[in-house]
């Protein structure tokens, strides 16, 4: 499995220019999947009311343009609307145009005044991986992460600003040891909302190696996910088979 990931500096609130510059970046790029930051036609913004789009939007048709000329999955997160409420919503678009969502269940801070929090998770079956899309702040919550469905990839999407950057880097490490996955961390970098950016996306395998990580530049990234390597990990060290059973009250 091909999977790229865009760690760029987003354009505070202006979703044209955001769109123009990564159409530029995505040009070139052959994989299986792209995946984008957090909010990646804005960034983290407290003002969704007019920056919000339906599930027929413009970049959701974007998004479902690029899946099919690419033949490729792209994924990210976005504001949506919905009658009266707004969510940050994980957009995921196959190539024939099949979508699926999730929306971010832990919100930060006054998040919650502005956006409306989800109580679902998703798992997605592509190409012979499962994989769970989870947003920036979920990353310090490992129950609503625990790996009970046998997923391979954990993605998170973030707009997680420098001065936490010891949080993010370490919460991607634990989460992919005790899960026993590929973990994929998507930063921004750059400045917005009186925040700095740093980066350091993230791929990490499921023994917790990084094998790739980024900061403070804008950069495309490609990387080949092994299967094989996964099971044999999973086989030899059969961590997952012992996770304690459990549920979560909503």
């Amino acid at each position: 499995m091909r999977i790229t990931t865009i760690q760029y500096d987003i354009v505070w609130e202006d979703k044209e220019k955001n769109l123009k510059n990564l159409s530029e970046k995505i040009n070139t790029i052959q994989s299986d999947i792209i995946i984008l930051p957090e909010m990646f036609t804005t960034g983290f913004t407290m003002n969704p009311n007019h920056l919000a789009e339906s599930m027929t939007g413009k970049t959701i048709q974007w998004m479902k343009e690029i899946a099919l000329t690419k033949d490729l999955a792209i994924c990210g997160s976005i504001i949506i609307r919905e009658e009266d409420k707004y969510f940050n919503r994980f957009i995921w678009v196959n190539p024939d145009g099949t979508i699926y969502h999730y929306d971010k269940r832990h919100l930060f801070l006054n998040e919650d005044v502005n956006y409306t929090p989800g109580d679902k998770k998703l798992i997605i079956e592509y190409r012979g991986w499962k994989i769970c899309p989870l947003i920036c702040y979920d990353l310090r919550f490992p129950v609503w992460s625990r790996n009970s469905e046998d997923y391979d990839i954990l993605i998170y999407v973030a707009n997680w600003p420098d001065k936490r950057k010891l949080a993010w880097r370490s919460l991607l490490v634990g989460r992919a040891i005790e899960n026993q996955c590929y973990v994929i961390g998507v930063n921004r970098v750059g400045e917005g909302g009186r925040l700095v950016y740093s980066g350091g996306t993230s791929l990490i395998n499921a023994l917790g190696e990084v094998q790739y990580t980024n900061s403070h530049i804008e950069e495309v990234f490609t990387a080949t996910l092994s299967k094989y390597d996964l099971d044999k990990i999973r086989t030899q060290l059969p961590f997952l088979e012992d996770k304690d059973n459990f549920s979560i009250n909503l």
